[in-house]
């Protein structure tokens, strides 16, 4: 029994710190180009755009070269992917959400679990969360991870907390990864932090990056496997990189608009 128990940790180890193919984000549905992550500071622009129409998380590259469209043949403004027009208040994209919801959708579900959170609705979120976990979504995983962590929403359980965030790491979750590799090192398995950390840097994880960074000052990582990491870092985030993506960043206004008589206005200054 004991020599059962050990080997099945050590199958899940193979799992845990296999390089897994993309993030947690994957790609683009539309241009198929690997979709970055998010900002770590609220001030950088957010480069993918999340679809209540359709649950499709898609590229601001793409989303620009549909407004661009948009706005010079002066046509109804709507979703890139699934063609569903864009929501005109909160109140349309309420009843958009209401019916991913009610499809159980796990993407949207995720989605409800993150704004509960936000607002400190810990019971709803860990409620959405398990459902969203349940179908799969990673997101959801790295929430309920937190929840049964803090013990918020549900009573404190360490264990199931730590599951939640290997199953959202196992996936391709970076935080999620990254979370794990700080718990290691709390309790002083530094080999498997760094472990975490690596894995996270090569999918464009710059919280990753410090890590290794501080795990190097402190003897933790290898000289050549902190160049090696950094190298795979910037392969990571130079893979998400298009000129679409590009021209986006340089003209936002573009993605902002809501209304044709300002389409007019913004072509004759975009660049």
């Amino acid at each position: 029994k004991r020599a059962c128990k050990k080997r099945a940790a050590e199958l899940r180890d193979e799992l845990l710190f296999k390089q897994p193919e993309s993030t947690h984000l994957g790609d683009c549905p539309i241009c198929f180009i690997p979709l970055p992550l998010p900002p770590r500071h609220k001030n950088k622009m957010n480069e993918v755009s999340y679809h209540l129409c359709c649950s499709k998380s898609i590229c601001l590259g793409c989303v620009y070269e549909s407004r661009l469209k948009i706005a010079e043949q002066s046509l109804e403004q709507k979703c890139p992917f699934c063609r569903t027009p864009y929501p005109n208040d909160d109140a349309d994209a309420g009843r958009l959400m209401k019916m991913r919801l009610a499809a159980n959708d796990p993407v949207a579900l995720g989605a409800a679990a993150g704004r509960c959170l936000a607002e400190g609705k810990f019971s709803d979120a860990f409620k959405y969360a398990k459902q969203a976990a349940a179908l799969g979504d990673l997101h959801a995983h790295l929430h309920l991870g937190y929840l049964y962590m803090e013990g918020k929403g549900v009573e404190a359980d360490g264990k199931k907390g730590n599951y939640h965030l290997e199953e959202s790491a196992i996936g391709g979750h970076p935080t999620a990864r990254c979370n794990l590799g700080k718990g290691e090192g709390q309790w002083g398995n530094h080999e498997r932090a760094m472990k975490h950390f690596i894995i996270a840097a090569n999918q464009g994880s710059d919280v990753a990056v410090e890590q290794l960074r501080e795990g190097f000052k402190e003897g933790h990582v290898s000289k050549d496997d902190f160049a090696e990491a950094l190298r795979a870092y910037q392969r990571a985030v130079d893979a998400t990189k298009s000129p679409q993506r590009e021209a986006a960043k340089r003209n936002p206004d573009l993605l902002l608009l809501r209304e044709m008589k300002e389409s007019a206005k913004f072509l004759s200054k975009v660049t």
